[in-house]
């Protein structure tokens, strides 16, 4: 092997490094061995990555039995969960980057040989991705696994469940007593949150485009199999090295298809739009919008996995495994099984060990599926000229056609459904929120789930320039770009104007004649930058459209 590491610890003139490595235990013997980075996000403020501290010792331990010389280090995490609802969420999707920017840095600087990165909460997954696939060097993603279902009134309960609490509680519909124990259930301990929603669906991209071993990340966070799981993984890691494995070997435009399809298939967050478009970018791999359409179009929705289905995250490791879901799309021909993976061998071998448990609901048969296409439909119209991202899992209605409820910042509209002032038929628009106007592209679980928890999610469509939690399920369409600080359309619409939405023809219109649009761009004037210094005023200066990933680069 040729170690990219030796230029750090090798020769007469490192000697000034060695002397360092020695002071904090590192021998001779270490640094004459590949050295595997083990880009940790642990972070105390959230469940999701609590546990990762922990797994990284049983990673460094793979690292060592596969001939390795781990080296531990930290990047940030921001939780989407906790800070919902607030300023505090501009910095998710922030976060992001920086992650990817941190690990890059870091990986540089002291030129590991090969990277291991444990991630959990929804943007550090896609940011190691970004990372490894930037640097290309042979690396392996670790998914710390999902929180166990809580259990209230005798069924399975999430963070989803709370949120929509919230507004059921605001509504009348519930007392001050039931949201609180339902907020104490809900989440029994560490792990990322329970449903198919982000971070799951980030999760099983990792494993269908091969960055990840398959059947590791469907293992709960809490569960002594994940030790097993991650010191495995520090071998895999090592073994890639010496095989000389890289990320745009493993990621190339066959496994981003088979990453998409098991997004439909499963019923995933549309947050993965945005990810795996960012993700493309950094690998080379010519991937647009119109790709998740034409893919989601011809695949099953397969996996009935809250927030519209019936069961947990967690359900889908008793069912056997993310290679069940694996093997079914290689069965059905929705994915290309010679895609390499980051294990050597191909999507198609790793699929075919899959161990269903007999009896299980979780993940259907191809007789049977759930609905006939997956769960994601991209619709276009002279309000998203670029397109906007909906989730369909669940839904019923097809269409929406009603007067527009105006809303500069998500506060004020979620203040108008707490407060009663929406009504059905509205179709709610909030603006000013995507990438550069946030900045940052907020999630909005908060309003979409007050709006389910108030009884409107029947009749009530939203839209936004940004984003939706992998948790929200309705009538809700997201990512609308241009979004409203760049001009574009969504920045046009007034109070009442008739905004149509049709699923089938997948479109999304302003019903306003094109010249008085025209008239209205004429006089509008860009909103003055929320932030005039630091990390958010950067990220609003560089960030890209949400259609293209919303990067910095």
């Amino acid at each position: 092997m040729k170690l990219h590491s030796y230029t750090i610890t090798q020769g007469r003139d490192r000697a000034g490094a060695r002397s360092m490595l020695k002071a904090i235990g590192f021998t001779d013997e270490d640094l004459k061995k590949p050295i595997i980075g083990v880009a940790n996000t642990w972070i105390e403020t959230m469940p999701c990555n609590f546990n990762l501290r922990e797994l990284a010792e049983h990673v460094k331990a793979g690292v060592r039995a596969a001939g390795g010389t781990p080296m531990e280090f930290n990047t940030v995490a921001i939780s989407d969960g906790v800070t919902m609802g607030t300023e505090g969420m501009k910095a998710s999707l922030v976060s992001r980057d920086l992650i990817a920017d941190s690990i890059e840095l870091v990986a540089r600087g002291h030129m590991f040989d090969g990277i291991l990165a444990l991630v959990a909460c929804d943007k550090t997954i896609p940011g190691a991705a970004m990372a490894l696939l930037r640097l290309n060097v042979p690396g392996v993603v670790l998914y710390g696994g999902s929180i166990m279902p809580g259990r209230y009134q005798g069924r399975d309960v999430t963070i989803q469940d709370v949120y929509e609490a919230i507004g059921a509680n605001a509504a009348g519909r519930i007392s001050d007593d039931e949201l609180l124990a339902l907020e104490n259930s809900a989440c029994p301990g560490a792990g990322a949150c329970g449903g198919q929603f982000t971070a799951n669906t980030m999760a099983t991209v990792m494993e269908m485009i091969g960055l990840a071993p398959m059947n590791t990340a469907a293992v709960p966070q809490v569960d002594p199999r994940k030790h097993q799981v991650a010191f495995r993984c520090g071998q895999v890691a090592v073994d890639a090295v010496r095989a000389d494995r890289k990320p745009r070997d493993v990621a190339t435009r066959k496994a981003f298809e088979n990453a998409i399809a098991a997004v439909a298939a499963s019923g995933g967050s549309t947050n993965s739009v945005l990810h795996l478009l960012a993700m493309a970018r950094e690998a080379g791999v010519d991937l647009s919008l119109e790709d998740f359409q034409t893919i989601s179009s011809r695949t099953p929705l397969l996996v009935d996995l809250k927030p519209a289905g019936r069961f947990v995250a967690v359900d889908v490791d008793k069912a056997g495994g993310m290679a069940v879901i694996a093997k079914r799309l290689v069965d059905g021909g929705y994915v290309d099984g010679s895609a390499l993976t980051v294990t050597g061998r191909t999507f198609a071998q790793e699929a075919s060990e899959a161990k269903e448990t007999a009896g299980q609901e979780v993940i259907r048969p191809l007789s049977n599926p759930i609905k006939a296409t997956g769960g994601l439909v991209i619709v276009k119209g002279n309000l998203a000229p670029d397109g906007g991202v909906i989730k369909v899992t669940g839904l019923e209605r097809k269409e929406q056609r009603g007067p527009a409820r105006v809303f500069d910042c998500e506060e004020t509209a979620m203040q108008a459904v707490i407060t009663g002032k929406i009504r059905a038929g509205d179709v709610i628009i909030i603006r000013y929120e995507g990438p550069r106007g946030g900045p940052g592209m907020r999630e909005m679980l908060g309003v979409t789930s007050a709006i389910v928890g108030a009884g409107l999610s029947e009749s009530v469509a939203l839209i936004t320039d940004g984003r939706f939690s992998g948790a929200t399920r309705g009538f809700m369409v997201g990512h609308v770009a241009p979004e409203a600080a760049s001009g574009g359309p969504i920045a046009l619409v007034r109070e009442g104007d008739m905004i149509s939405l049709n699923i089938e023809k997948r479109t999304i219109d302003v019903l306003v004649p094109a010249e008085e649009l025209a008239s209205r761009k004429n006089s509008w004037k860009p909103p003055a930058p929320k932030y005039t210094s630091g990390v958010f005023q950067k990220y609003a200066s560089l960030v890209g459209s949400a259609s293209q990933g919303a990067v910095t680069g």
